[in-house]
């Protein structure tokens, strides 16, 4: 105990200790740019397709959890866990399975060659300025793995021409749970830099039921600690000429339940990201934007001793032509490498994907049109051609219809192919078609959208129980209808949304595993002066699972029953740099499960310090 409390002390006055050489600036609000839906920066009004962006005053607000658990509230995406932060989590966007979800951190991929999800746990929210989800199938835009869509994470960094300024946050909570994290940022004389430090640690809570396959229920706590080191350095030599390279580093040290003989179970997990990119404004109308990249995760199991990493470089080259104020085209290649290695030994152990791409987006009055289209040569396959299109069409100043059609794949991952006793080299790629139409209403305050779509997947990747390998033998067809509203007065904000979701394997007529069919959520904030606070209310309709017999080890399907969840947050700011903010989830303690065997975490509560210089 005394080294814990150390510790704590120590990464309090480290937090705090940047604050010292700063003062506070005002800084500007612009509109909101992304990046995600055309590959090149643009006003969210203007960007075509189903987006969402998760800003730094939400990750703030969000106390003490995890980016999946900040995820899973948003429209049309759902997750799966196995009992904390620390333990695996799948993230599903429109019902498509975690590994159709493609995810990017500052523009290189993050997804694991090995098993092909992410290492959520591994991702500090303190370390992100803001998250883009984009819906829908676009691999061509991103390649492989985005059949369900992208979710692109943007770490903090220095804005443009603005002085050295720090920030700290200091939270405990439930579970004997510390956070700590501080940084500071700035530009001058051409330079932007920034860095970020957090680290956290849980004593969590018990992650398994005793229904958990395989007898591997423990009845103890499951505690987790992570540190994060984050940061960017850029120099803009001559207007419109810019190199800069950002790094993210994060290791976790996570316990799980391994069943009574494997105690204690843990695995450490490792995300790290680098890049170096050069934008340049070669003329008035072209720019470049030469990219490198380099992702690794790890994971190492210290209960069964599995081990494995995934290596990935990327290498690409953008150039973005404005044909005229409204018009504009981007044009650029790429090269990946992934160099996985496994602890059981793999067969093959690297694989080269060349891409080369193109994307259209134009205004032409009321009429708002995207095309995009690109090949992606893999060592393994040959190619994939994919494309996409999408039309707006202004009705009104207030009402905007559009339709949109796209297609997406996912290469089977290194353990699919080549795992020892599994080995499935032949296996294809997973394919799919999308197609959606929306309507959206914006005006004093009001914003409104409705989105039907449609997904059907072919060669869809499943366990075969005879051969003891996965295999290309489903098809699947996601149908939904996402409703979102928003409206803002004065001192009000009140959000609601509605999903509505039909994942069907095509093949038996059942449904899905782990998607809930019907999900509502409704939040409002209240501003008094000073004081902010909130309400959140989250229903998720029943959803089927798998038991697994503990003596045959055959499976049958179970139903998980629904529930209500509700949340409540307030923030206090006593000046313009200090302010505090609470947040307590489930505050009725309901007892739920998003996968058969494995705990949700009952009423919780953090509380946290805020220090902005």
């Amino acid at each position: 105990m005394p080294l814990l409390h150390a510790r704590r002390a120590f990464a309090a006055a480290f937090c705090f200790s940047p604050l010292s050489i700063s003062a506070q600036t005002p800084v500007t609000q612009l509109d909101t740019v992304v990046v995600t839906a055309s590959r090149s920066p643009q006003r969210i009004g203007d960007a075509l397709g189903d987006i969402t962006v998760i800003d730094r005053q939400t990750l703030q607000q969000a106390g003490g959890d995890s980016l999946a658990s900040i995820l899973s509230r948003q429209p049309g995406v759902q997750v799966t866990d196995s009992g904390g932060r620390q333990t695996p989590n799948g993230v599903m966007l429109r019902g498509a399975n975690p590994s159709h979800t493609l995810v990017l951190m500052d523009g290189v991929r993050i997804n694991s060659s090995i098993q092909g999800g992410v290492n959520w746990g591994a991702l500090d929210p303190a370390a992100i300025e803001r998250v883009e989800i984009l819906r829908g199938a676009a691999s061509s835009l991103y390649g492989s793995d985005a059949i369900g869509g992208v979710i692109n994470i943007i770490t903090r960094k220095g804005p443009e021409d603005r002085p050295v300024s720090a920030w700290a946050d200091l939270g405990v909570g439930s579970h004997n749970t510390f956070k700590a994290s501080t940084g500071f940022s700035g530009a001058a004389d051409g330079w932007d830099y920034s860095l970020v430090a957090g680290m956290a640690e849980s004593g969590g809570y018990g992650s398994t039921t005793p229904d958990v396959a395989f007898d591997n229920h423990h009845p103890d706590d499951d505690g987790y600690s992570q540190h994060t080191l984050s940061g960017s350095l850029g120099y803009r030599w001559a207007n419109g000429q810019h190199l800069g390279m950002s790094f993210y580093n994060s290791y976790l040290d996570g316990d799980y339940d391994a069943g009574q003989w494997s105690h204690p179970a843990y695995a450490l997990t490792r995300q790290q990201v680098y890049s170096v990119t050069s934008t340049n404004e070669l003329t008035d109308q072209w720019q470049s934007v030469l990219r490198m990249g380099l992702s690794k995760e790890s994971y190492d199991d210290r209960a069964w001793g599995t081990t494995f990493s995934t290596l990935q470089r990327l290498y690409s080259w953008q150039h973005n032509y404005q044909l005229t104020d409204d018009q504009r085209v981007s044009a650029y290649v790429e090269r990946t490498e992934e160099r996985p290695q496994h602890g059981a030994g793999l067969e093959v152990t690297q694989r080269n994907t060349n891409a080369v791409g193109a994307v259209y987006t134009g205004r032409l009055g009321r009429h708002q049109l995207q095309a995009s289209v690109r090949n992606d040569n893999i060592s393994a396959y040959g190619n994939e051609i994919t494309g996409g299109l999408g039309y707006d069409f202004d009705l009104t100043e207030t009402w905007t219809l559009g339709v949109a059609a796209n297609t997406g794949f996912h290469a089977p991952t290194f353990s699919d192919l080549y795992y020892p006793g599994s080995e499935h080299p032949d296996l294809q790629p997973e394919k799919s078609r999308n197609i959606e139409a929306h309507l959206r209403y914006q005006k004093d305050g009001l914003k409104a959208d409705a989105t039907v779509y449609q997904n059907k997947v072919r060669n869809l990747l499943t366990w075969d129980n005879s051969t003891y390998r996965m295999e290309n033998v489903d098809r699947a067809t996601l149908r939904g209808l996402s409703l979102t509203a928003e409206y803002a007065w004065k001192a009000t904000t009140v959000r609601a949304s509605a999903d509505f979701l039909q994942p069907r394997n095509d093949a038996t007529g059942d449904t899905l595993l782990r998607r809930a069919r019907h999900r509502y959520t409704f939040a409002v904030e209240q501003r008094l002066d000073a004081l902010k606070l909130g309400a959140e209310y989250e229903f998720m309709g029943k959803r089927e699972d798998t038991r697994v017999d503990p003596i045959t080890f055959t499976s049958a399907r179970i139903t998980l029953g629904g529930y209500s969840l509700m949340n409540l947050t307030a923030a206090y700011e006593f000046s313009e740099s200090t302010s505090v903010q609470l947040r307590w989830n489930n505050v009725f303690d309901k007892q739920y499960a998003n996968t058969y065997g494995y705990n949700a975490e009952g009423s919780n509560v953090f509380l946290n310090l805020s220090l902005r210089m």
